[in-house]
C-alpha cells in the first residue's frame, strides 16, 4: 500500500514571492502573524491546480493564462464575514444624524441626488442595509419637508425628486453574484426585525428575497481597492473591516483615494476596530452615542 504524497512545503523565498504578488495585486499584507493563513489558502489552490510546487504555482499566477487563477486566489484570501445591521451604534449615527445633515444640505442646494458606496460589500447585507435605512430616512424627512411634486400612487421607495444610488463593490465575483441574487436564509436574517422583513423582503420558500424596489437602488460591481478606478462623487463611503488587511502605507494610500472619491463634506465609515488616527489629517472624527465616522475636511486654498 503506497503512502500518500506529502504536500509540498512553502520555502521562505516562495512565501516572499507570493506575499509580494498578492500585495501588488490587491494591497493585502500578510505579515508573520498571518503567514499561516496565507499558506493554508495557497495549499488549497495548489491541490486544485494539481501542481507540485509553490514556485510553479507562482509562475502560473504571473502568466497570461493565470488571470482567472489569480482572481480565485484573491477570492480565497478574503474572509467574507458580514451581516445585516452590523454595528448598531454606527448605523444609528448614519441613519439618525448624518443622513439628516446630508439631506438638509442637499435640499438647500436643490441637489436631490444621494450616492453611497459600500466598499468590500461581501454578499450584499451591508449595501441592502444602507438602502433600507436611506429609504426610512427619506420617508421621515419627506413628511417634515414636503416637496411640491405630484403624488404618485403607490408611493415609491425613493420619493421624487430624490434619486438614490448605493454602489456595492468587492474583489470576489462569487460574493457579488450572491449579493445580486439577494436571497437570504433564516440564519442570515437573524438581525433583521419583523417590520423590515415585511417592508423590504418577500418570503420565497425558506428564504427571504430582497424586494425589487430595493434591488433597483443597489448596483453591484467588481472593484479592486488597489486601483485608481473607483466610484467617484460619493456622499458616504462604508469600508468596514477591510483596511485591517493592509499595511500602513497601503492604508494611507487608500484613505487618500477615499478622500478623492467623496463629495465635499462627505463621510467615511471604517470598522469598529479600525481608525484613521495617525493615517491622515484630511478627515475629522465624528463621535456620537458610541458611533464613529469621519468627515472629509475641506482645505481652503
Amino acid at each position: 500500500m503506497s503512502t500518500p504524497a506529502l504536500p509540498p512545503s512553502l520555502s521562505d523565498a516562495e512565501l516572499k514571492l507570493l506575499q509580494a504578488l498578492v500585495y501588488q495585486e490587491c494591497g493585502m499584507h500578510f505579515d508573520a502573524r498571518r503567514a499561516h493563513f496565507l499558506e493554508d489558502r495557497l495549499q488549497r489552490r495548489l491541490r486544485e491546480c494539481q501542481l507540485d510546487s509553490f514556485y510553479s504555482y507562482y509562475r502560473l499566477l504571473i502568466s497570461s493564462d493565470g488571470k482567472q487563477e489569480l482572481a480565485r486566489l484573491l477570492e480565497n484570501l478574503t474572509i467574507n464575514e458580514t451581516s445585516f445591521f452590523r454595528n448598531k451604534a454606527q448605523l444609528d449615527l448614519f441613519h439618525k444624524f448624518i443622513l439628516e445633515e446630508i439631506l438638509q444640505r442637499k435640499q438647500a442646494r436643490r441637489d436631490f441626488s444621494l450616492r453611497v458606496w459600500s466598499a468590500g460589500c461581501s454578499t450584499g447585507q451591508e449595501p441592502y442595509t444602507m438602502a433600507m435605512l436611506i429609504s426610512d430616512a427619506l420617508a421621515y424627512y419627506y413628511l417634515r419637508n414636503p416637496l411640491p411634486t405630484a403624488n404618485v400612487s403607490p408611493r415609491p421607495l425613493v420619493p421624487p425628486p430624490w434619486k438614490v444610488e448605493v454602489m456595492a463593490s468587492d474583489i470576489s465575483y462569487s460574493v457579488l453574484r450572491a449579493g445580486q441574487e439577494g436571497a437570504y436564509n433564516e440564519s442570515q436574517m437573524s438581525s433583521v426585525d419583523y417590520s423590515y422583513r415585511l417592508r423590504y423582503f418577500d418570503k420565497v420558500g425558506d428564504r427571504y428575497a430582497v424586494k425589487k424596489a430595493v434591488k433597483e437602488i443597489v448596483h453591484f460591481d467588481f472593484h479592486n481597492l488597489k486601483t485608481e478606478y473607483l466610484p467617484q462623487r460619493n456622499d458616504v463611503i462604508f469600508c468596514r473591516n477591510v483596511m485591517m488587511y493592509f499595511d500602513e502605507p497601503e492604508q494611507k494610500r487608500l484613505v487618500d483615494k477615499f478622500y478623492r472619491c467623496l463629495n465635499p463634506g462627505g463621510y467615511l465609515f471604517v470598522g469598529h476596530a479600525e481608525s484613521l488616527l495617525g493615517l491622515t489629517d484630511k478627515f475629522a472624527m465624528i463621535h456620537r452615542n458610541n458611533g464613529t465616522a469621519y468627515q472629509r475636511v475641506e482645505v481652503n486654498v
